[in-house]
């Protein structure tokens, strides 16, 4: 991709993260349209997809699952675009694919406890339910089973939002959806929790790109089938003095020196254990062999 360079900055681990914000919410709102968003993956991957965060998503898994000193014999990977997970296939021969097309509502054609192992690479921030969809994968998943997922998450492509955001407010006198909502590191933590997952484990890996401006930008995120699907989004073109002021206003606050702007992508991994007698559990309270206050004392005479 000749136009942007990539550079990238340490990864943070958080593991057993917890947040407030997961509510017992009956019916979720729907944020994205997945006839679309499907329509647009195919498009996209038709016409050459730009599968540089996937390939990046891609390796890193593998690497990951090697970590894993075990053999899955039934696993699945979940809505990943493209080609999907094709570079796992060596390891995971029975890889079951799970296409966006063949699930409707985002109700998974899985029976409980049929699975050793699910994957999916960049696929769940398109997801109305998440709380839903990781209850019925870990449901999906026999004890001791895995779940492993990378989704666009935190900051991403916050610099394209701000831009807009004050795009419009300037030359329309108001603003409209244009870049989906992203969940963060500890929102996720909270939910792999609340569907039940032991173990479960956080971390962000992010990405920042560099372009020669926002418009070469915009055409990778609609090359990589990821433009707006959101069900609010703006269904007139946008304005000229619009798209062009946007990126007058982009340039000006996240260009480097030398005049390339820098484009956020925050990967969030995530991963938890079908809960299983076998695994790590936490001490009970009161448990412990010695006391804090003994140890702080015993620390302070030597």
């Amino acid at each position: 991709m000749p136009h942007c360079v990539r550079d990238t900055v340490a990864r943070t681990t958080w593991i057993g993260v917890t947040s407030g914000m997961a509510q017992n919410v009956q019916t979720p709102p729907a944020l994205f349209d997945r006839a679309l968003l499907h329509a647009r993956q195919r498009r996209a991957h038709a016409q050459g997809a730009v599968s540089f965060l996937l390939d990046r998503v891609t390796e890193d898994m593998s690497d990951r699952l090697a970590a894993v000193m075990r053999e899955f014999h039934a696993p699945a990977d979940l809505w990943t675009p493209g080609e999907g997970l094709a570079v796992l296939r060596a390891r995971l021969p029975s890889l079951q694919r799970i296409a966006l097309g063949e699930t409707g509502e985002e109700k998974l054609p899985f029976t409980p406890e049929s699975l050793d192992l699910v994957v999916s690479a960049l696929a769940l921030q398109f997801v109305n339910d998440l709380p839903g969809v990781l209850a019925q994968v870990r449901r999906a998943l026999k004890p001791d089973g895995l779940l492993l997922a990378a989704m666009i998450g935190g900051d991403s492509l916050t610099e394209l939002r701000q831009a807009f955001a004050a795009a419009e407010a300037e030359c329309e006198g108001g603003v409209s959806p244009r870049v989906a909502p992203f969940a963060d590191l500890r929102d996720i933590g909270a939910l792999l929790q609340r569907a039940g997952f032991a173990l479960p484990v956080t971390d962000v890996d992010r990405v920042v790109v560099r372009y020669a401006n926002a418009f070469a930008l915009m055409q990778d995120i609609r090359r990589m089938g990821a433009a707006n699907v959101l069900i609010e989004r703006r269904r007139t073109p946008s304005r000229r003095a619009t798209l062009l002021r946007m990126a007058e206003i982009y340039a000006e606050r996240f260009a480097d020196s030398d005049g390339r702007i820098r484009a956020t992508f925050d990967i969030i991994w995530l991963s938890g254990w079908a809960p299983h007698a076998s695994q790590q559990q936490p001490l009970k309270p009161g448990s412990a062999k010695a006391s804090l206050a003994e140890a702080v004392k015993k620390a302070g005479e030597s």
